[in-house]
């Protein structure tokens, strides 16, 4: 009876950690997604101030021209005063009066538009701090409200000691989460991004029909037709990419034939595809592996090296596992370290999981090669 108590108020616990972890996560959103919006519309009057600021200027350097023209005039008329009516010499004075007078209201304007300008950037930079906190403080609290729910109840059942079950449990929630942003990545620059645009260009569709030709409305129709076509292939490739099916059913080769297939059908890409050796089943983790090294090489080619021809070939040898991609693409400098270049760095870690090793081949405007091998003793079942 006082276990079972106990349990109880450590479930009763948990759940209002839970709630209150839950309650906080929705707050930093909500904070997020204000901040966001003000700092659009913060983005959209600032590009406003600048043209603005860069216009006065304009005005302002034209103005000052004739300023000095009218001085120069003036100073002509003040050294020959009796040559000149008297008419002549009080337009001469007033209209050089009324220049300076515009000048110095439109550089007074001026400087109040820098002033704006720069207080616009200010906030600006300090929304975006807001906005990086939040999003950091939200990725902390979606850890910890993963390990109070699903892994912290699995983990304490599994582990008995209380070290090894929070190491464990971490371990655990680090991967899920990694993989969690990589899908959220992917989600945000692939069909969120093309959502974003079909509602910018049925916007456009809206305008082009009340200002514009039915015929030109129907073309943007046709446009929007092709982003939304484009929106479902990228949810269609996310949940493929997380796990196809076929990989379990059929093995490896049909998969990547049936992938390559497809990408090669989508983009417009011609995809060679060779396996030599006796086509069996390998262990399952090596089938997944190798998967997902040709998936993301095919996709490096096509999308960053904008290749035209791929070539894949796979070799079941008797002491290895072979993969050779290579393409036709513009190539790169593999001895320059590039930032952000996680496709190729999570190949090579997924290769060394194996003990194998990967090369790679490519120069600036002649394509790259990518050789893949890994010991075959542990490979096949």
């Amino acid at each position: 009876m006082v276990v079972k108590t106990r349990e109880k108020d450590l479930d009763y616990i948990l759940d209002e950690m839970v709630d209150v972890v839950e309650n906080s996560k929705d707050e930093i959103f909500n904070i997020s997604e204000e901040a966001r919006s003000e700092h659009e519309q913060l983005l959209r009057e600032l590009e406003y101030t600048k043209a603005k600021v860069l216009q006065y200027i304009e005005d302002g350097d034209k103005l000052e021209h004739n300023v000095r023209y009218s001085r120069r005039r003036l100073s002509e008329v003040s050294k020959y005063f009796d040559r000149y009516t008297e008419d002549e010499i009080r337009e001469v004075y007033e209209s050089t009066h009324e220049l300076q007078t515009k000048l110095a209201v439109l550089r007074q304007e001026e400087r109040i538009l820098r002033t704006k300008r720069d207080e616009l950037e200010r906030r600006l930079q300090n929304l975006e701090h807001t906005i990086r906190r939040a999003e950091n403080l939200a990725n902390k609290i979606a850890v910890i409200l993963t390990y109070l729910t699903d892994d912290f109840r699995q983990v304490n059942e599994m582990i008995e000691e209380a070290k090894e079950k929070q190491e464990f449990g971490l371990k655990i929630i680090e991967a899920q989460e990694e993989e969690r942003k990589r899908i959220s990545r992917e989600i945000h620059d692939g069909p969120a991004q093309m959502l974003a645009n079909i509602l910018l260009r049925s916007e456009l569709v809206d305008r082009t029909f009340r200002e514009g030709s039915p015929e030109d409305a129907l073309e943007e129709i046709k446009n929007v037709r092709k982003m939304v076509r484009g929106s479902l292939y990228e949810v269609r490739r996310i949940i493929y990419d997380l796990r196809p099916m076929a990989l379990d059913d059929l093995g490896l080769i049909p998969t990547i034939k049936k992938y390559i297939s497809t990408t090669a059908e989508y983009n417009n890409v011609k995809i060679d595809f060779k396996s030599i050796g006796e086509v069996k089943r390998l262990n399952q983790k090596y089938e997944i592996a190798f998967f997902r090294l040709a998936q993301e090489a095919i996709q490096n080619a096509i999308k960053h090296a904008e290749a035209t021809l791929i070539s894949v070939k796979i070799e079941i040898c008797t002491r290895n596992l072979n993969l050779i991609i290579q393409d036709n693409g513009k190539g790169f400098d593999p001895t320059i370290k590039r930032d952000k270049s996680f496709g190729l760095m999570g190949m090579r870690e997924r290769v060394e999981m194996f003990d194998g090793v990967m090369e790679i081949d490519s120069a600036i405007g002649k394509g790259t090669k990518i050789i893949i091998q890994v010991p075959h003793k542990r490979a096949l079942v």
